[in-house]
């Protein structure tokens, strides 16, 4: 496997070196880092006391030198950047180390990253969302991280899904900084309390259903909503061994679990309940004119329903299911240490630092993501419980393989609002899974 990578990166240096030496690089903000400081490491220009100073978060007598700068390149979002600049303030004042933050659109830094790293003039760290590790993987662009016993410990604190996320093939790349999940939206004008189980939501549903009005809509053909529903059994999409490393040839989406859980999902249609084709579009229409009690929704709903539905507006977590908690589907976002730096302690000490407690809660005040770090308390009635139910989240795989599924299954979900048997299309579209699978490796 290691052998692998280094061939690859060995080659993608060869191939690239004679273009980036005639084009160079236009991005001022990554300039001279990686070249300058090994020479720039044997001067510590601020004298013995720098070099000896400790802190609560690196006192590990072997940490290397520090360099003079870190480079990182943050989505170009204003409030992103806003909230970077003043934590990586906090880091040089503390470490004495200064910070450079280049914007850089989070979903085009792969494609520099390309570039850049191999040519010495990439960031120290770059900033992705979990399910493109296996691209990153793949280009050998991520440094593995060689974790201290002490970063061990603090990462230990972060959401445990989350930190998974950034593992690949059981090996740790990256640092996650913010996870994003769905609730249960309702409207407390139809529905004064919200429901705290399944079959309380059903019965919601069901004295609520009638002359244009509904109790309970979601976008049931798509697998991100529908997750919870067909996992909360047994069901599942990748089988994972031990250290959580998925198995791309063991696909659970046909198991008698999940063809029970289909199965309940097709009752909300054969009653009634939702009329076939109901996706998040029309769901989120009709709640927001009062004409439906409760939603699956996420966060970037919020400000339209708070808007159209205003005090009524409540968020919770998803309702329980035979006394446990529905496990939402979660993206995460996070930084990765590029595999070409100088500086791979330093680099993963910043990621640790900016996504800790402290500064993950200044993150959510500037930017208003959620943090992957579980000590933030959010002080907020409709990320609250979004925040509480991204603890019950499986981030969705991020493997390649997963970008099969999600067609199919769209199909699939489709056909069994049509009243389709569900063991047949679910047979069906493992059939299309596998064999689109099997299509990659050629």
């Amino acid at each position: 496997m290691i052998n692998r990578k280094v061939l690859y990166k060995g080659m993608l240096l060869l191939s690239t070196v004679g273009l980036l030496a005639a084009c160079g690089n236009e991005d001022d903000g990554a300039t001279d880092d990686t070249t300058d400081d090994a020479t720039e490491e044997t001067v510590d220009e601020t004298g013995d006391d720098t070099a000896e100073e400790t802190t609560d978060t690196a006192s590990d007598e072997d940490a290397p030198e520090k360099p003079e700068s870190l480079h990182m390149w943050v989505n170009n979002e204003e409030q992103q950047l806003d909230a970077y600049e003043e934590i990586t303030a906090r880091f040089t004042e503390e470490y004495g180390i200064d910070v450079q933050i280049t914007p850089y659109e989070m979903l085009e830094q792969l494609e520099g990253m390309s570039l850049d790293g191999p040519a010495g003039q990439g960031p120290d760290l770059f900033f992705q969302p979990h399910d493109r590790m296996g691209d990153i993987y793949l280009q050998g662009l991520a440094a593995e991280l060689d974790l201290t016993d002490d970063q061990l410990e603090r990462l230990g604190e972060y959401n445990e899904e989350a930190v998974q996320s950034f593992s690949f093939e059981g090996i740790q790349f990256g640092i996650p900084a913010v996870v994003e999940t769905y609730a249960l939206f309702v409207n407390n004008e139809l529905v004064p309390e919200a429901p705290e189980t399944m079959d309380e939501l059903m019965d919601i549903a069901r004295d609520l259903t009638g002359d244009g009005q509904f109790g309970f809509m979601m976008d049931a053909a798509n697998l991100y909503f529908t997750y919870p529903f067909i996992t909360a059994d047994g069901g599942y999409i990748f089988g994972q061994d031990e250290n959580g490393v998925y198995d791309p040839t063991d696909i659970g989406l046909n198991t008698p679990e999940a063809v029970s859980a289909v199965e309940m999902i097709q009752s909300w249609f054969d009653e009634g309940l939702m009329p076939p084709g109901t996706d998040l579009e029309v769901a989120s229409s009709l709640f927001m004119d009062g004409q439906v009690g409760m939603v699956v929704d996420g966060p970037w709903a919020i400000p339209d329903y708070r808007d159209a539905i205003g005090e009524n507006l409540q968020v919770v977590e998803l309702p329980t299911q035979d006394g446990e908690p529905l496990n939402s589907f979660s993206g995460n976002k996070g930084w990765l240490v590029n595999y070409f730096t100088d500086h791979e302690y330093w680099a993963t000490e910043l990621a640790l630092f900016i996504t800790n407690e402290e500064n993950s809660t200044t993150y959510f005040e500037v930017a208003g993501e959620l943090p992957a770090h579980t000590a933030v308390e959010i002080d907020d009635e409709f990320m609250e419980p979004i925040f509480a139910q991204s603890q019950n989240a499986h981030p969705m795989p991020n493997i390649p393989e997963m970008s099969q599924v999600w067609e199919p299954m769209g199909d699939a979900l489709q056909f069994v609002q049509q009243g389709d048997d569900v063991q047949e299309v679910l047979d069906e579209a493992v059939a299309n899974i596998e064999a689109n699978i099997s299509m990659m490796g050629q």
